[in-house]
């Protein structure tokens, strides 16, 4: 590879060249003589602009760029799993052997392993005619996980030769194609992708069918669908890595990408040593079998951070179009709207609010529109579910970032700084946060769960809002004049936030619950509410109810009763029943 042209000026991150006719807009090229990973973002009549995603300490004005006359891509194949890379796909544990503990610039590591050996099961024989995304082999990338190889979406043919099953490594071609223009294209166990491109699929299917998470606060009150959007804005503190290593842990996705996207390094590290020790509660094996980590930390250049979520994007695109569903975790996206705002400052833009680039929502916006259940092209389902962390200053939600992710996603778990110091977890406030995929969800809930589901959860939300209103009463005049009915609101209310959205992710039982479960702790809780209601009705205080430790009772019951023994219910209710009989027979 020749140098095409030679460094004009430097700053920091940015790159100028004066020749603007050797370069293409997006193109990927190499830059100086430690070839380090940049990309054309700018060509104007006199200079092109390159962001260099490595350090440029030690560039010098003469030093030659290198172009390669594609676009900023990564290598999909087997390996992806069970992998650490960075923010454009190299692989750490792969570049930590050959540098040692800290990244050399211009480490020239390829992405997945190229000698490794993989055992390839042939799907296709001489003379099927094949279309873009279709499989024609496969092979055990991990314990869980089968790699399914497909067809590039831009290539359509005939077989005219097929390997035998057998071990193969990347680059070995396995089948030939030849195009309906007689051109023959080589398949190998590999292929590339434009990281800033979305993968085509046959068709975009409704958000009908929910994620299950297994989180009270999330299933029951603001479900979000799969293929769906969420936001997990909240303040230093308040749980959003913690909420997201839940979610990957206990979500009914079959494949797990975690983005730390401009995180500190020491609690990225401690991510990569949780998910090595952690074990998939559905396969017992360990969770990394299904998970795919992107570890950008703070401290690495901020040109490579903006393009770490596009590179997890993709790798989330080719395994949603296998015909798996995806869950892509994005911590955190302020992080990355910083990378943002700091190069567009090198390249002497014109700020927006807060000095963010005026084109931050169109960027979050390509970001989360990359999200969906759809029909891939190989005839199986799968989706791409995006749950992204915001890191508002102050917990000030009206900042820019958290106020466009708004407008792009449809789901909004608004984390509380005073339920985290509260130790009320996980700290989603349930006044501030939203769902719009209910009435998308709704009849899933209805088939699978009854009518009774949505009307619980209905009643249960509508006790919570009359317990707001409530307090600021008491908060002026003491709860002491509320009537009883009202104050067996805020009674009940207490035991939907203790028992019911307050959850505990080191008990065996509370971890986890299935939506079973959850419908009938509501059952439980809107019970002891209406029967309540009709004694304090016939005159009857709410003291005398309160004696009997029923409300107590009920705030315990996610431990006291196990996932698998729903029919203790029944034996709680009729407690309930017996304990109140008593009371208005004596």
């Amino acid at each position: 590879m020749t140098a095409n042209d030679v460094i004009y000026g430097i700053n920091g991150p940015v790159v100028t060249v004066k020749n603007t006719r050797t370069f293409s807009m997006m193109e990927m090229v190499y830059v100086g003589d430690s070839r380090l990973v940049g990309e054309i973002i700018g060509i104007n009549d006199k200079f092109t602009t390159i962001q260099v995603y490595e350090e440029t300490t030690g560039l010098r004005p003469g030093d030659p760029v290198y172009g390669t006359g594609a676009p900023m891509n990564v290598l999909l194949g087997p390996g992806i799993m069970d992998n650490i890379f960075d923010g454009i796909e190299r692989p750490l544990k792969a570049i930590e052997e050959t540098s040692g503990s800290f990244i050399s610039r211009g480490a020239a590591v390829s992405s997945l392993d190229l000698e490794r050996e993989w055992d390839v099961t042939m799907k296709v024989k001489v003379g099927d005619t094949l279309k873009a995304g279709q499989i024609y082999a496969t092979c055990p990338e991990t314990a869980i996980i089968e790699h399914r190889f497909l067809v590039p979406p831009d290539v359509n043919g005939t077989v005219k030769k097929t390997a035998k099953n057998g071990k193969y490594r990347l680059m070995d071609v396995i089948a030939v194609l030849e195009d309906e223009n007689g051109n023959e294209h080589e398949l190998t166990l590999c292929q590339k992708w434009p990281i800033r491109s979305a993968r085509p699929c046959e068709e975009r299917l409704p958000a009908t069918v929910p994620l299950i998470t297994g989180q009270r606060v999330i299933d029951t009150m603001f479900p979000v669908s799969k293929g769906g959007t969420a936001a997990i804005p909240g303040g230093f503190g308040t749980g959003k890595t913690m909420t997201q290593h839940q979610l990957a842990k206990w979500c009914d996705a079959d494949i797990i990408v975690y983005v730390g996207c401009g995180e500190r390094g020491n609690e990225m590290s401690q991510v990569l040593d949780e998910f090595s020790e952690l074990i998939d509660p559905k396969s017992g094996r360990p969770m990394t079998d299904r998970t795919v980590l992107i570890a950008n930390t703070s401290n690495m250049p901020v040109a490579a951070r903006e393009a770490s979520i596009y590179t997890g994007l993709t790798l989330a695109e080719y395994y949603r179009d296998m015909g798996y569903h995806v869950a892509i975790m994005a911590d955190s996206t302020s992080r990355w709207a910083e990378a943002l705002r700091e190069i567009s400052g090198r390249l002497e833009e014109m700020p927006a609010e807060e000095g963010f680039p005026a084109y931050l929502p169109s960027r979050l916006s390509e970001f989360y529109e990359r999200a969906g259940r759809v029909d891939a092209l190989c005839g199986s389902e799968g989706s791409v579910t995006i749950i992204g962390a915001v890191s508002p200053q102050g917990s000030d939600f009206s900042e820019p970032v958290t106020q466009n992710t708004k407008r792009f996603t449809r789901c909004f778990w608004a984390l509380d700084k005073s339920l985290a110091y509260a130790r009320h977890y996980p700290a989603i406030n349930w006044m501030n946060s939203y769902s719009e995929y209910f009435t998308d969800l709704d009849p899933w809930f209805r088939d699978n769960l009854g009518e009774d589901f949505i009307k619980y959860r209905n009643k249960i939300t509508s006790i919570l809002h009359e317990e707001s209103s409530l307090m600021e009463i008491v908060k002026l005049i003491g709860s002491d004049v509320l009537p009883d009915d009202q104050k067996l609101v805020i009674e009940t209310a207490k035991a939907v936030r203790v028992g019911f959205l307050q959850q505990n992710a080191f008990h065996a039982d509370d971890t986890f619950v299935p939506l079973e479960k959850q419908k009938l702790m509501m059952k439980a809780i809107l019970h002891l509410y209406n029967r309540s209601k009709r004694i304090i009705a016939a005159s009857i205080p709410i003291s005398r109810i309160m004696e009997l430790g029923l409300f107590e009772r009920l705030a315990k019951m996610k431990y006291d009763i196990p996932n698998n023994k729903p029919e203790m219910f029944d034996q709680l209710i009729s407690d309930i029943n017996t304990a109140l009989s008593t009371l208005v027979d004596s």
